[in-house]
């Protein structure tokens, strides 16, 4: 038989008092004295806007312009193809919620000749809807102009965005979703390339230029701009006050459906043919009423 052995009984250890965590709210620490040091020696205020990228059965030149668009700003996520029409506004909010985005740019391909785009802030507006026209890709233009792919872009705009309340909206929305934020994991801290947005005749042109500084940083005369691209202008449509639908703020007046145009287009060229056959008949009836008188000598080389 085995001895037993001495069961030895363990020291009891009092646990050490462990600090409370302090205590915080959405607007910030309700006790300053115990905020931690990383809070207190960064006063900066953190931008953490982010936007997704999707698209609706598009047809590849309009493809390329959303890839184009996802290369030159940093802070956006690419989405797959979104399908469903009924339920288009629940789908995107859902989409953006579990990309943990706060905005929304969304293209949509009507009858692959049309192309919109949602502008939109989720969950809870506004949003707007463009008709896109002018597109043309950095594929296309082939320009000179070359930028540091995710350096941070200078915004400019005409003076006209200052006139009325709804180009005053829509520039606060364009600055909150193109505006890469300071100190982006994926962007690089150079400004090297400017995004130009003026108004034209009630339309929003883009441009994308380089900022070319080919002497010293003293002689500011010589920086130039050369275009990059992409390129393409938007027609305002409608201003929603939610997201992808809601009460409608704002309703462009001089908006002109591509359907009705290509309706007048067909009406034109129907026109044409109606105005043929109307001479035609018209001709036969003015021979009827005015008959020629029987020719003399019409017989007279038969023989």
């Amino acid at each position: 038989m085995g001895k037993k052995r001495k069961q030895i009984e363990a020291e009891v250890v009092e646990p050490e008092e462990i600090p409370e965590r302090p205590k915080r709210t959405l607007l910030g620490w309700k006790d300053k004295s115990q905020v931690p040091d990383k809070e207190t020696d960064s006063k900066v205020f953190r931008n953490k806007e982010k936007y997704i990228d999707s698209v609706c059965a598009v047809v590849c030149r309009y493809r390329h312009l959303m890839l184009n668009m996802v290369s030159i700003l940093p802070h956006c996520k690419k989405d797959n193809k979104v399908e469903s029409k009924a339920t288009k506004g629940a789908t995107m909010n859902e989409l953006v919620e579990l990309r943990s985005c706060s905005s929304c740019l969304f293209f949509e391909c009507r009858k692959h000749k049309d192309l919109y785009l949602w502008m939109a802030k989720c969950p809870n507006g506004p949003s707007v809807k463009f008709l896109v026209n002018a597109v043309y890709t950095m594929e296309e233009l082939k320009l000179t102009g070359n930028h540091l792919k995710g350096s941070r872009p200078i915004l400019t705009f005409s003076n006209n965005f200052d006139k009325d309340a709804h180009w005053k909206l829509l520039k606060e929305m364009i600055i909150q979703i193109f505006g890469t934020p300071k100190e982006h994991r994926k962007s690089k801290p150079y400004h090297d390339h400017v995004f130009v947005f003026s108004i034209v005749d009630d339309h929003i042109w883009f441009r994308n230029y380089q900022i070319s500084d080919k002497g010293p940083r003293e002689d500011r005369e010589k920086m130039t701009l050369i275009e990059v691209g992409p390129r393409f202008c938007l027609n305002p449509i409608k201003i929603f006050g939610g997201s992808f639908g809601g009460p409608t703020l704002y309703e462009n007046p001089f908006f002109v459906s591509p359907n009705q145009i290509r309706a007048l287009e067909k009406r034109k060229k129907a026109g044409k043919f109606a105005k043929k056959v109307k001479a035609k008949t018209r001709r036969k009836m003015h021979e009827l009423s005015n008959p020629l008188e029987p020719d003399e000598f019409a017989d007279m080389w038969k023989e």
